[in-house]
């Protein structure tokens, strides 16, 4: 009986590290989808600049033509 009291008391810090720990590596995964994203935002970017067509980084890459605009716009380069 005791060992169940105890666990029963041990239970709200435990899901609370829990929450603590998904919180956590949520918070990394985020990071680390921007990271990605960046990365192929300067990919594209440098893509572009060194002779590729839109409609191939559009094909590429699964944005759309307006999306790679955006993208273009963004690191100074003024798309077709």
């Amino acid at each position: 009986m005791r060992a169940l009291r105890a666990a029963d008391e041990a239970l709200p810090q435990a899901e609370e590290h829990a929450a603590q720990l998904a919180r956590q590596v949520k918070a990394e995964a985020r990071a680390r989808v921007e990271q990605a994203r960046a990365e192929l935002h300067r990919a594209i970017v440098a893509e572009y600049r060194a002779g590729a067509r839109q409609v191939d980084l559009v094909k590429r890459t699964g944005y759309s033509r307006e999306r790679v605009r955006q993208i273009l716009r963004a690191g100074g380069v003024e798309a077709d």
